[in-house]
Order: structure tokens, then sequence, then C-alpha cells
């Protein structure tokens, strides 16, 4: 039996705070067990809260 591939995706910025965090929770969604998927930042900070109140209209918890 052949077992399936897990490609991996990282995604990238300075803070780690808005873009990179919603485009990780959005492959994950979308293409599940497709993908392990990591964020990171050079910097990393906080989630911006306009990020977080976004990602909770469209149903996504990305406060923890």
């Amino acid at each position: 039996e052949v077992s399936a591939v897990t490609r991996r995706a990282l995604f990238l910025c300075t803070g780690n705070l808005c873009r990179s965090q919603m485009a990780e929770i959005w492959l994950r969604a979308l293409r599940g067990p497709e993908f392990t998927v990591f964020s990171a930042g050079t910097a990393p900070t906080c989630i911006d809260p306009i990020a977080a109140a976004t990602m909770r209209d469209a149903g996504i918890d990305i406060s923890g």
C-alpha cells in the first residue's frame, strides 16, 4: 500500500500578526490533510485584532 505524501507550506512575514496567520488557517481549512502548514515571523508580535475579527466573522478563531 502506498501512503499519501503530505506537502508542507510555510507562510513567512516579519510580524506573523496578520497575513501569514490568515493564510495558514485558510490553507488548513480548505486543503486540510493534504498539507502540514506553518506560519512564522522574523520578529513575531501579537495577532492583529482586525485579522482576528475578520477570521471570526468567517467562523474561524485565531485568537489562540
